[in-house]
């Protein structure tokens, strides 16, 4: 979840009204669903829960949504666009590299320490947490005034120009800059294999940026004397190019900047950005009683969601709805609902016991869930939990074996997120990617449910509970991860054994088959150094992997 930094002051100016820091723990920042994690003085380090919300990652996207909570602008925020007169044509040879982008201009901004502060970090935050690490989205804010349109979205070989990369002072190629520079050695790996690099640059030959690396320290180093910003982003999908776009000039407007259209050329069309055109949606007055378990009136639900930045309208006990084009995280009645339910305050709804004429009990497969717990904590591994949600790319191409049939999420906001996973591992590794700075060894497991394709079930799915644990180390082999499984399998009194296999997660010849009562349940093994680079992970892991409810039924 992204923690993000403001002045409590700033966000009180932006907000309109002095709102004490005990208000904001209180009430004012949970309608942003977040908490102050910490107050000094003037600086608040907020942690904003939701990942959904990127408009919300900036004391601009937080004031915006306490303006209305707290009564002082409500319903819909209004954004004029004016034309800039700028184009950026986008070249067909990135089609290939990284073949869209979106971009806008700004002016008129008064940039203080608190504007460049936020502006910095809503960009950071909102291309690596929304945007992948910089994959899905890669972010460049100029100085407008050191740019000569039209602007050229293309290629360029490894070695085909020079420019002085932002905070250097000397003309690198590049390539020199994936090599040397501290962006460049950590983002080139999104460039790795490509024979031309992408590069905005004007029609003077200045380079803009190499994204998603770097920016140029002439057109690309804004600071306080800058009024005027050309932005871009770039990456492989418009679905999540745009709402980048729109939450960067929408937090700039909210500072008094004026947002200024640019017309991007591809080869087969032309498309102009920013589009700040509202959204629509319909939301069923009973429906949302019925699953918020208030008794709201179509009035009220209105009133409630104008504070949530809505523009409401009641018709015959369907309410029509428009909301802001920042926002993508808008999918289905229940988003709306959510919003009705924080305005209307969760600490503010009375529970009621279930009225249920049954006695409840923990399944039996939970109960042996425990006792596999408590053996592998015994065995002094430590519990972890990852996210039940992935993406192909890790749990296929990063592990180093083909695509497989995955339950996948159609109207997906993150490309992140997009999947079910089908096993532990990557999880795993990636957790433990995550911790090189911690001490080793690092010994973990973690009891989980994945999910499968099942066409014989009525949601054509199946959960599958999975153990997997795993040790990193300077120096692990397979002995230790094979002692660790058969006193688990002692302790739960399961015979196994151990068939050698291939696995492309796993060390050729350093890898076996768990079988238990003619059942295959999972893999142990050495986690191959093409993973473990893949990973990032620099010390050698060994792991192993299991069905839970395979031994349970054998039991």
């Amino acid at each position: 979840m992204p923690t993000i930094e403001v002045s409590h002051r700033d966000l009180c100016r932006l907000t309109g009204r002095n709102i004490s820091v005990r208000d904001l723990e209180e009430r004012g920042i949970l309608y942003v669903k977040g908490e102050i994690d910490e107050s000094s003085g003037n600086e608040l380090k907020i942690d904003i829960k939701d990942t959904n919300r990127p408009d919300l990652w900036s004391a601009e996207g937080i004031a915006r949504e306490l303006r209305g909570q707290y009564g002082t602008e409500t319903g819909i925020p209004k954004y004029n666009i004016k034309k800039s007169g700028l184009v950026v044509r986008v070249d067909k040879k990135l089609r290939a590299v990284r073949p869209y982008t979106t971009c806008a201009v700004v002016r008129s901004l008064k940039i203080t320490d608190d504007v460049l502060s936020q502006m910095i970090q809503l960009q950071e935050k909102v291309a690596g947490t929304y945007g992948r690490n910089r994959k899905e989205v890669a972010i460049g804010v100029y100085d407008l005034h050191k740019i000569k349109g039209p602007i050229d979205f293309t290629t360029v070989k490894p070695t085909g120009i020079r420019f002085v990369p932002l905070e250097f002072t000397r003309k690198m190629t590049p390539k020199e800059i994936l090599e040397k520079h501290p962006k460049g050695r950590e983002y080139g790996h999104l460039l790795r294999g490509f024979r031309e690099y992408p590069i905005f640059i004007d029609s003077a030959g200045e380079v803009l940026s190499i994204p998603p690396i770097i920016n140029s320290n002439h057109t690309g180093k804004v600071t306080k004397r800058t009024r005027d910003v050309f932005i871009e982003c770039s990456g492989f999908n418009l679905k999540f190019l745009g709402p980048a776009i729109n939450i960067l000039v929408t937090a700039l407007a909210d500072r008094g900047g004026i947002i200024e259209s640019v017309e991007v050329q591809y080869q087969d069309r032309k498309i102009t950005t920013p589009d700040l055109e509202p959204k629509s949606i319909s939301l069923d007055v009973d429906y949302c009683n019925r699953v918020s378990g208030l008794n709201l009136k179509p009035e009220e639900m209105c009133l409630l969601l104008e504070r949530s930045r809505y523009q409401a309208r009641n018709r015959k006990n369907v309410i029509e709805l428009l909301y802001p084009a920042y926002r993508q995280d808008i999918m289905h009645q229940r988003d709306v609902i959510e919003d009705v339910i924080i305005s209307y305050g969760y600490n503010d709804i009375d529970p009621e016991p279930p009225k249920l004429a049954t006695v409840g009990k923990s399944r039996e497969i939970e109960s042996f869930v425990e006792r596999v717990t408590d053996a592998v904590t015994g065995l002094g591994l430590q519990e972890i939990i990852t996210y039940i949600l992935t993406n192909k790319e890790n749990i296929f191409r990063r592990m180093n074996i083909p695509d497989g049939r995955v339950v996948e999420i159609e109207n997906y906001v993150s490309s992140n997120w997009n999947v079910f996973r089908t096993w532990l591992l990557p999880g795993t590794l990636e957790f433990l990617s995550r911790n090189k700075h911690n001490e080793y060894s690092q010994r973990v497991f973690e009891i989980g449910d994945t999910v499968k394709l099942d066409p014989s079930r009525e949601t054509k799915t199946r959960d599958v509970r999975k153990l997997c644990a795993a040790i990193t180390d300077t120096r692990v082999g397979y002995e230790e991860i094979s002692s660790i499984l058969d006193a688990l399998m002692r302790n739960l009194g399961t015979k196994y054994t151990l068939e050698p296999t291939n696995h492309g997660s796993f060390i050729h010849g350093r890898c076996a088959r768990i079988v238990s009562r003619g059942s295959r349940i999972g893999f142990i093994g050495e986690i191959n150094p093409l993973v473990l680079e893949n990973f990032g992970l620099e010390k050698p892991v060994i792991a192993f992997e299991m069905d839970l409810e395979k031994i349970f039924e054998s039991l």
